[in-house]
């Protein structure tokens, strides 16, 4: 069965497209050339899943001041500017500063080569969009604006594939800023590794961090009748291979758990959610924080990322690998193994169900290390085949940064104790890895998702105006 996503905000893209207008009269087929090439652009933009909004074609610097406007009150994730040919600094700057969005000019000329027999003077402009590059990027330096650029021609799909990633890349910055992060409980116990400062998630991302208590979700719970988990518990069977070792009884708290979990986030419009809460003795709230896991990896593999341990900045680091499309599952370090040359990394409790390698278990634990409680726990392995760590981490200056890794998850044995266990292999010995790794900054949480991201990853760094550092030794 396929969890239906909660679907996110759509990226709006601004585009604008722009000329020199004293050539118009000079050459009459310029135009119509010019505007063709931008509607074909627009075409492509809006296939790659976002929201076009076109500003149309622009001749001089009045025109282009008011494509400003539009785009500003458009309310855009991007603006991509389309030089067709050389226009003026003055055109596109005004675009670029008042949008309030990264701005990704593009030079892509009609065809790979001009037909240099043949071609006039009007022919060769349609083929200039590079001349005013240089000029943009130095323009929109000096007004303070940060340049990006994808050079190559209207059919390239090398350019395609940049552009694509620039799009996501805003999708990401886009889902960041507009997020609503909740943060359920309180911290684990002695990590200062995940503490982080609310305040500085809506300085530095965006956003909004809602403050939640563990009786936001109790008396949800105590509301979940007894068919509606029964129908939460008839959708897990469908997702999940149910173990023996389940007892009923924790998989209809589970299931209860899950259902009002759907209502908490329904309710406060979250994105994502981190939580943890310690309890006593079996007591109602530690049911509650032992009874996440079901409906944590549900809400996961729906688009809405929820971790344990009260991990703000993995469960964003895990939204930014979803929006990548990449699924992205709570992990940390489990051992490693030198004689198969491979890291292996998981964790117990949520998990991205979406980048199985095969039907997700759920397990039952009568212990749950580390913590108190008891319940259910989901086991898988990601699939098999490229992957990509992301971690957020975060500078004694408080500055986040992003970090990253690629390496390769390989078939292999894993433990069978409801953990989430990936064997990665990232081409060199398991032990030189762990260090750089270690080095990097990071905490000892992050998202394993499926695909090399590093690509993509470094154009969410550059529009969130974060480092990005890989490690690859």
């Amino acid at each position: 069965m396929t969890l239906d996503r909660i679907t996110p905000r759509k990226t709006r893209v601004g585009l604008v497209s722009g000329g020199l207008g004293a050539y118009w009269p000079q050459f009459l087929a310029l135009l119509p050339q010019l505007e063709a090439s931008a509607r074909r652009v627009a075409s492509r933009l809006s296939e790659l899943d976002c929201e076009v909004v076109d500003a149309g074609f622009v001749s001089d610097a009045q025109e282009g001041a008011a494509a400003a406007e539009k785009l500003r009150v458009a309310g855009c994730d991007l603006i991509v500017g389309f030089l067709t040919t050389y226009l003026t600094s003055s055109m596109m700057t005004p675009v670029a500063q008042r949008s309030g969005a990264p701005v990704l000019l593009l030079n892509l000329q009609p065809t790979e080569a001009m037909d240099h027999e043949s071609f006039d003077t009007g022919a060769w402009l349609a083929y200039c969009g590079a001349c005013p590059l240089p000029e943009m990027a130095n323009a929109f330096r000096r007004v303070g604006v940060e340049f990006r650029s994808v050079s190559g021609y209207l059919e390239d799909a090398r350019a395609w594939t940049k552009i694509e990633r620039w799009i996501k890349a805003a999708g990401v910055r886009a889902a960041l800023r507009h997020g609503r992060h909740g943060l359920l409980g309180h911290l684990y116990p002695g990590m200062m590794d995940v503490s982080t400062d609310p305040t500085l998630v809506s300085g530095q991302l965006g956003g909004h961090v809602e403050i939640l208590e563990v009786d936001d979700l109790r008396v949800r719970v105590e509301k979940v009748s007894d068919s509606d988990a029964a129908a939460r518990m008839e959708l897990a069977r469908e997702v999940f291979t149910v173990d023996e070792s389940v007892v009923d009884e924790d998989f209809a708290w589970g299931a209860k758990v899950s259902v009002a979990l759907d209502r908490l986030v329904e309710d406060f419009s979250l994105d994502s959610l981190a939580y943890y809460h310690r309890g006593l003795d079996g007591e109602t709230h530690e049911r509650v924080g032992a009874g996440f896991i079901l409906g944590a990896s549900l809400l996961t593999a729906r688009g809405i990322p929820a971790v344990g341990e009260y991990e703000l900045r993995t469960s964003l680091a895990m939204l930014v690998m979803d929006r990548l499309g990449a699924g992205g599952s709570f992990t940390e370090l489990q051992a490693l193994n030198f004689r198969d040359d491979v890291v292996e990394m998981g964790h117990d409790g949520p998990a991205h169900l979406g980048i199985s390698a095969r039907k997700p278990l759920l397990r039952g634990l009568g212990v749950y290390h580390g913590k108190r409680g008891w319940g259910v726990s989901v086991e898988f392995d990601v699939k098999h085949g490229p992957v990509t760590l992301c971690g957020l981490g975060q500078r004694r200056d408080g500055t986040f940064t992003l970090i990253a890794s690629e390496g390769t998850v390989v078939p292999g044995p894993l433990l069978r104790i409801g953990n989430t266990t990936s064997r990665v292999d990232f081409g060199c010995d398991p032990g030189e890895w762990t260090d750089a790794w270690s080095a990097s900054g990071i905490a000892h949480h992050w998202a394993l998702g499926t695909g090399h991201r590093v690509g993509e990853l470094t154009a969410v760094a550059d529009l969130l105006g974060l480092e990005l550092t890989v490690v690859n030794p």
